[in-house]
């Protein structure tokens, strides 16, 4: 079983920036991706960025140039800089770690809420 806790979120501007950090624990299966989506209310959840174990990134046309996602693999953590923020990008963020063989597992955080006031 994999266990994830996220870290970072909160309150900020219009224009500021956060942190968000998610650590990964239990029997992690070495190939993997990690990503970040984000549900805000009355809305789907959506991706956010992605990581593979060999970095390789991906992001929602939204958040291009304004976020960044990172991974150390050694802390099995993987990380998500917010900067430019948007009051659109108010939502509850949530970490995912897919498992990259079959049966392939999926994993959830418990989520953070960023709120971006305008």
């Amino acid at each position: 079983q994999v266990q994830l806790v996220e870290s970072g979120g909160g309150l900020v501007q219009a224009g500021g920036s956060l942190r968000l950090s998610c650590a990964a624990s239990g029997s992690i299966f070495s190939i993997n991706a990690m990503g970040w989506y984000r549900q805000a209310p009355g809305k789907q959840r959506e991706l956010v960025a992605g990581i593979t174990s060999d970095d390789n990134t991906n992001y929602a046309d939204s958040v291009k140039g304004r976020f960044t996602i990172s991974r150390d693999n050694a802390k099995n953590t993987v990380y998500l800089q917010m900067s430019s923020l948007k009051p659109e990008d108010t939502a509850v963020y949530y970490c995912n770690l897919r498992e990259i063989r079959f049966p392939m597992n999926v994993y959830w955080g418990q989520g953070t809420q960023v709120t971006v006031s305008s």
